[in-house]
């Protein structure tokens, strides 16, 4: 059992998940910056499956912008995987929402 919250990544075929689980906050910096390089380095897509957030402060929220920042610079693709109540109440009162699609399996192409 997660005793606070994780970020962790893995590889399924074609894609690299990067899964949340917990309470994601600033205690997690140093997994939020290794999992941002894992990411980024694997193979295909990325996928932010939030489904088992709790909670999420605003260094969860600038681990999960600065990773799609990242991402759509470098050409790959971002999407969220059935976010929890908690990362969806956060997104919509930062605005940002509709930065990341949300999808369960697909994956939307990289903006600009």
């Amino acid at each position: 059992m997660v005793a606070a919250g994780e970020i962790r990544v893995e590889a399924e075929p074609g894609l690299t998940v990067v899964r949340m689980v917990g309470e994601i906050d600033v205690a997690l910096r140093e997994q939020a910056s290794s999992s941002m390089v894992a990411a980024l380095t694997g193979d295909g897509a990325i996928v932010v499956d939030a489904s088992d957030v709790t909670f999420i402060d605003s260094s969860g929220l600038a681990f999960v912008m600065q990773l799609l920042r990242a991402a759509r610079e470098a050409g790959i693709a971002v999407s969220l995987r059935d976010p929890s109540r908690a990362v969806r109440d956060v997104l919509e009162i930062v605005g940002a929402a509709s930065l990341l699609p949300e999808s369960d399996d697909e994956v939307a192409a990289p903006v600009g």
